[in-house]
């Protein structure tokens, strides 16, 4: 997969907002070129959600394990909850992990940094990842969905 592939897909959802941010648009400038997808049915930028899914094209302070300085190398990461994130890894969000490579490639491993949250990785889906990638942005999206109209539906009189 593709990172235009990736974004392609996503758009094929109701409400998911992608934010691509680049130069000039007052974003900081460790985003630029790095894509961000949260659920917003009205378009404008959501007020307390975070992305449920992003497309990262370089390390970020911290978050280095993952090698993505390397030519033609990004991470698409998702929000996959604790059920997907189990079945996935093995294991609940935050319990020890085996073995895993964070640098691996075509591989959906617990995020190196958000697999706490729940949140799973893959850097350059390829052809063992594809379905599991499209499965997880499901998921994410669905969850994503689910939480927004839980919030809408509190504040309602």
């Amino acid at each position: 997969m593709t990172i235009d592939e990736i974004i392609g897909f996503m758009q094929g959802f109701d409400g998911v907002r992608t934010v691509t941010p680049v130069p000039g648009d007052g974003s900081p400038e460790i985003s630029w070129g790095d894509t961000f997808f949260s659920y917003s049915p009205a378009g404008a930028a959501p007020v307390t959600a975070q992305p449920f899914a992003t497309i990262v094209t370089k390390d970020y302070p911290g978050d280095e394990s993952s090698l993505l300085g390397r030519p033609d190398t990004f991470r698409v990461s998702v929000a996959a909850g604790k059920d997907l994130f189990r079945e996935w890894t093995g294991h609940a969000p935050g319990e020890p992990t085996a073995d895993v490579v964070p640098g691996a490639t075509d591989a959906v491993i617990a995020h190196p940094v958000y697999g706490s949250a729940g949140w799973l990785a893959v850097v350059n889906p390829g052809p063992r990842t594809d379905a599991a990638v499209r499965l997880l942005l499901r998921e994410a999206h669905r969850l994503a969905r689910a939480r927004h109209e839980r919030r809408a539906g509190s504040t309602r009189p």
